[in-house]
């Protein structure tokens, strides 16, 4: 079955360095970093929010901004930055055990940042939240949110 998509696929592949790098991915992962800050500006203004104004004990505080910012960056990354994403019922899924990771994740690093570093709160979750955007960018583009295209070039496909 031939894809309609493919011709411009190769047309789009950047010489040299990149090798295949192709100017859609270069596209879509620019879109990945601007729902990510879209998601860190959420997540920051209501785990601040209740942190500060409601007095929110900081690890539910930033549990819930987490919760708040991965649901808005699944919503726009599904609709947005891999809306060729041929999505399944396991789609959800996946996104779930990739988010609940990252908040494992940034819960440890959050308690261990504010209680063995003895560093700021805010400044503890700015910490933590980059090392999670960086794993979960890498398990959601390879797992949660994969096209078929990526798999066949993975197997060699053409």
């Amino acid at each position: 079955m031939h894809d309609s998509s493919e011709p411009e696929t190769r047309l789009t592949t950047l010489p040299g360095p990149a090798g295949r790098l192709s100017a859609p991915v270069l596209v879509q992962f620019v879109k990945f970093g601007i729902v990510g800050v879209s998601n860190t500006l959420l997540t920051f203004a209501v785990y601040t929010l209740l942190l500060k104004v409601f007095g929110v004990w900081y690890l539910a505080a930033s549990a819930i901004g987490f919760a708040v910012g991965a649901t808005n960056g699944f919503l726009l990354n599904r609709r947005w930055t891999f809306r060729e994403h041929v999505g399944d019922a396991l789609t959800p899924v996946r996104w779930g055990i990739v988010q609940g990771c990252g908040l494992g994740v940034n819960e440890g690093l959050l308690y261990l940042f504010v209680h063995d570093a003895s560093l700021d709160k805010l400044l503890a979750q700015a910490f933590a939240t980059a090392v999670v955007t960086v794993t979960t960018f890498a398990a959601n583009r390879a797992w949660t949110f994969r096209t078929r295209a990526s798999v066949a070039v993975v197997d060699g496909g053409s």
